[in-house]
C-alpha cells in the first residue's frame, strides 16, 4: 500500500482501516464553555446503525467506521428488534427484507401483520429463531447508497455482541414498536431490564415513541445510569397509548419528564422548512425542553439526502446551524454519517468570522459562488468575496460591439435565457467551438446580452439536486471592466483570475480577446499594482505566450484532460509558458464507478516544477463526490489537500473551502478526518 501513504480516509482502503489505523488522539472542543446545551457539554454525537450511510445499518462494518471516524465519546445506536425466541437484535426495521437478504434464505415466507393498524407484507423477525438468522446477511437499506460492501457479507447481531464486540463509549438502545412485540407475546420490557442487568454491557440511553413502554420501566431506571428518552414521530402520528398525535404531546413536556430525561424531535420541529424548502424561523422547542430539564437529541441528518437549500447542499453546515446558532444548541445528533457533526462540533464550532486561517490552500471562485447565484453576476461575485474566496475569477467572453465579459460559456444557451427570447433565431453550429449548436456571445451586443435574464446551473439536475431555485435568475451580468472594479475594492482578496478560450477562433474573426483584456486590466491600474495577482489561464498555450514577457501576470495553464500519467517532457514543456496548473480531480485521485482506486504522483512531479497545482472542480453537491468522501465537501477538500497536497482548489461554493481553512488545530482536525499514514 505504499502508493496510498498519505491520503485521507478513503473507500478503497476501508477494509485496512477497518483492521487497524493509528489515530492521533482527539483533543474535544477547545470552547466546551460556550455551549449551550442542557449542561453546557459539547453535544453528542448518535452514531444511527453505525456509520450507515457507507455501510448496511447495524453492521459491524457501520459500526466500527463509526467508531473510528466519530468523537472520542461516539454513542452507538441500535433499533432493538426481537427474534421468536426473544433475542434481541440490532436491525433498523420490524421487516427484515430491506436490510438484508433473507427473501433470498427463507423465500415465500412473508407474512402479514397489523402494524399500528396497518396491514404490513414482509419477512417479519418474530417469525425466526436467531438461530434461523445467522446465515442471513446485512444489506444496504437504502437503494441510493452505494451496495458495494454488502459483499463483506455482515451477519445480524444479537444487541449483547454487538457491544461486546465494539465496546463503545456509550450505546442507545431504540425500542420502537414495543405495542407489537407485546401483540405477539414477546415482551420488550424483559429484554431490556435483562440487557441493563448484564455487567458485561452498559447501556447509556434507551428511546422509544411509545409513552407506556417508558413508564413502564421508569421506575426501574430512577437510580440509574441509564437515561429514557421519549421519542417524537411525525408532528401528526398517533402515540399508541396515549392516543394523542406527536404535536400535542409536545405542548405537555411537563408530562414528557415524569418519565423521561429527555426527547428525541426530527430536526424539523426545530427547523423547520417552508414549502419551498427554505429555512423558517427556529421554533423554541429545545429552549422550552431545556427550561424542563430535558435533553434534546435531534434526527435525520443524512449527508446524501437533499435538505433545505438554505444549506447549499453542505451538510456541516446544517449541523452547526443546531449546534452553533447562537441562541441554543441540541444535547446530540444522530446522523447516518458520524464523521461530519463529529468535525462540525469538535473542529468548526465556535470559530466566528475572524478566525485565523490555519490552512494554505487558495480558494478560486468558479463563475463566482456560482452554487448559490446565477454565474458571473453580480450577486455570485459579491457572495463569493463574502464566503472568504481568495482569487475572484472571471471566464472573458466577447461581444458582437467588441467588449469583454465575463460569463461562463461562450454559449449564452448554457447561462442565459437567450433560447426563450426575440434571438432564438441566432443558432448556429461552430464545429471550432462547441459539438453543438449555441447562440454565442460574439452575435450579440452588451446591450442584447443585458436584456437576457441569467440562469443558475444544476450541473447535478440528473439526480433531481437543483440549485437556490428562488434565485434561479437572479443579479445582472458584469463586463471585465466593472468585475475588476469589484475585486480592487474588495479588500479581502488576493487576486483575480481571468480565463481565456476559443482565442484562436476569435481572432480568425477580428475579435481580439487578448488585447481587450490587456486593455481592461491597464484601465483598471493592475499593471501598476502589486496588491492584488493577476492570474491569466488558458487551455492554449499560445494564449499564454502572448502574455509571457508582456507583463507581470501569473500564467496558469489549464489541462483540459487527465494528466495523472503525464510524462516529464510534457511538464517541461508546461513549464516553459506557465506557472501553475489547472487539472481535474481525477488527475490526482482516478476513479472506478465513482470509487477512488489510487493516487498519482502527478501533484508532486508538477510542483517540482515550480507549478503550482490547482484542482477543479469543488462542488456540495454529494453525488458530484466519490463514496469516499462520505458526501461530505469537506471531507474532500481536506483529503485533497492532506493527500493530494495541491496548492488551490476552484469551486463553486468557495464558502465550503474557505471554512475549511479556518479549522481547529491539525491535531484534532486529524482526529476527525484522519489519516492513513
Amino acid at each position: 500500500m505504499g502508493s496510498l501513504r498519505g491520503i485521507s480516509v478513503a473507500i478503497f482502503v476501508v477494509q485496512a482501516l477497518l483492521a487497524s489505523v493509528a489515530l492521533v488522539s482527539a483533543q474535544g472542543s477547545t470552547n466546551r464553555s460556550g455551549w449551550q446545551t442542557l449542561r453546557g457539554n459539547a453535544p453528542f454525537v448518535i452514531a444511527r446503525g453505525g456509520f450507515s450511510g457507507m455501510f448496511a445499518d447495524s453492521s459491524f462494518g457501520a459500526y466500527r467506521l463509526a467508531l473510528l471516524t466519530g468523537p472520542p465519546d461516539v454513542i452507538l445506536w441500535c433499533d432493538v428488534q426481537l427474534t421468536k425466541d426473544a433475542a434481541g437484535i440490532c436491525f433498523p426495521d420490524l421487516k427484515l427484507d430491506n436490510n438484508s437478504d433473507i427473501a433470498n434464505i427463507y423465500k415465500d415466507k412473508q407474512k402479514a401483520y397489523l402494524v399500528n393498524g396497518v396491514s404490513t407484507k414482509g419477512w417479519f423477525s418474530i417469525d425466526y429463531t436467531f438461530k434461523d438468522l445467522r446465515n442471513v446477511i446485512l444489506t444496504q437499506g437504502v437503494y441510493s447508497r452505494t451496495n458495494k460492501f454488502d459483499g463483506n457479507n455482515y451477519a445480524i447481531m444479537t444487541v449483547q455482541d454487538t457491544y461486546t464486540l465494539l465496546k463503545p463509549p456509550g450505546f442507545w438502545l431504540n425500542i420502537q414498536h414495543d405495542t407489537f412485540y407485546a401483540q405477539h407475546n414477546l415482551s420488550m420490557r424483559n429484554f431490556v431490564v435483562s440487557v441493563t442487568r448484564n455487567v458485561n454491557v452498559t447501556v447509556g440511553y434507551i428511546s422509544s415513541p411509545e409513552v407506556a413502554f417508558l413508564q413502564s420501566i421508569a421506575t426501574l431506571f430512577r437510580r440509574n445510569a441509564t437515561k429514557l428518552v421519549f421519542r417524537f414521530l411525525g408532528q401528526k402520528d398517533v402515540e399508541p397509548s396515549t392516543k394523542q398525535t406527536y404535536d400535542s404531546l409536545l405542548k405537555n413536556l411537563t408530562f414528557i419528564k415524569t418519565f423521561a430525561s429527555g426527547i428525541i424531535v426530527p430536526k424539523s420541529y426545530i427547523w423547520p422548512v417552508d414549502a419551498n424548502l427554505y429555512l423558517l424561523p427556529s421554533t423554541s422547542v429545545v429552549l422550552d425542553a431545556h427550561k424542563e430539564g430535558l435533553e434534546v437529541f435531534a434526527s435525520e441528518f443524512y449527508n446524501d439526502v437533499p435538505f433545505s437549500f438554505s444549506y447549499s447542499y453542505d451538510p456541516l453546515a446544517e449541523y452547526l446551524q443546531f449546534v452553533d446558532n447562537g441562541n441554543f444548541s441540541v444535547d446530540g445528533v444522530i446522523s447516518d454519517f458520524p464523521i461530519t457533526p463529529a468535525a462540525a462540533i469538535d473542529c468548526f464550532a465556535h470559530l466566528g468570522k475572524t478566525a485565523s486561517k490555519q490552512v494554505g490552500l487558495l480558494v478560486i471562485s468558479k463563475n463566482g459562488a456560482s452554487g448559490d447565484f446565477p454565474g458571473c453576476t453580480d450577486l455570485a461575485y459579491l457572495k463569493a468575496i463574502e464566503d472568504g474566496v481568495d482569487v475572484l475569477d472571471c471566464p472573458v467572453q466577447m461581444t458582437e460591439d467588441g467588449i469583454p465579459v465575463c460569463l461562463g460559456s461562450i454559449n449564452l444557451i448554457d447561462s442565459t435565457t437567450v433560447a426563450q427570447s426575440s434571438f432564438s433565431d441566432l443558432t448556429t453550429t461552430i464545429p471550432e467551438i462547441s459539438q453543438g449548436s449555441g447562440i454565442f456571445t460574439f452575435n450579440l451586443s452588451w446591450s442584447d446580452i443585458q436584456s437576457l435574464s441569467p440562469v443558475i446551473s444544476s450541473p447535478q439536475s440528473d439526480y433531481k439536486l437543483f440549485r437556490n431555485p428562488k434565485f434561479r435568475n437572479a443579479g445582472k451580468f458584469l463586463t471585465l471592466s466593472e468585475l475588476l472594479a469589484m475585486a480592487k475594492n474588495a479588500s479581502s482578496l488576493k487576486g483575480v483570475l481571468i480565463s481565456i478560450e476559443n482565442a484562436p477562433y476569435l481572432a480568425e474573426q477580428g475579435i481580439g480577446v487578448t488585447d481587450a483584456v490587456l486593455n481592461a486590466l491597464s484601465k483598471a491600474g493592475y499593471d501598476k499594482q502589486t496588491a492584488q495577482t493577476v492570474m491569466i489561464q488558458s487551455s492554449h498555450s499560445s494564449v499564454l505566450m502572448n502574455f509571457k514577457g508582456k507583463t507581470n501576470y501569473k500564467l496558469v495553464y489549464m489541462v483540459d484532460e487527465d494528466i495523472g500519467g503525464a510524462q516529464s517532457g510534457t511538464i517541461d514543456d508546461i513549464k516553459r509558458f506557465a506557472s501553475a496548473v489547472v487539472i481535474s480531480k481525477d488527475s490526482i485521485f482516478p476513479e472506478n464507478t465513482a470509487f477512488l482506486t489510487t493516487v498519482t504522483d502527478v501533484v508532486p512531479r508538477l510542483q517540482a516544477a515550480n507549478l503550482s497545482v490547482y484542482v477543479q472542480t469543488f462542488s456540495n453537491e454529494f453525488t458530484s463526490q466519490a463514496w469516499d468522501f462520505f458526501s461530505d465537501g469537506t471531507v474532500e477538500v481536506n483529503s485533497f489537500y492532506m493527500g493530494g497536497r495541491i496548492d488551490g482548489v476552484i469551486t463553486d461554493f468557495p464558502k465550503t473551502s474557505d471554512r475549511y481553512r479556518s479549522k481547529c488545530l491539525p491535531v484534532k482536525f486529524w482526529h476527525c478526518y484522519m489519516l492513513i499514514l
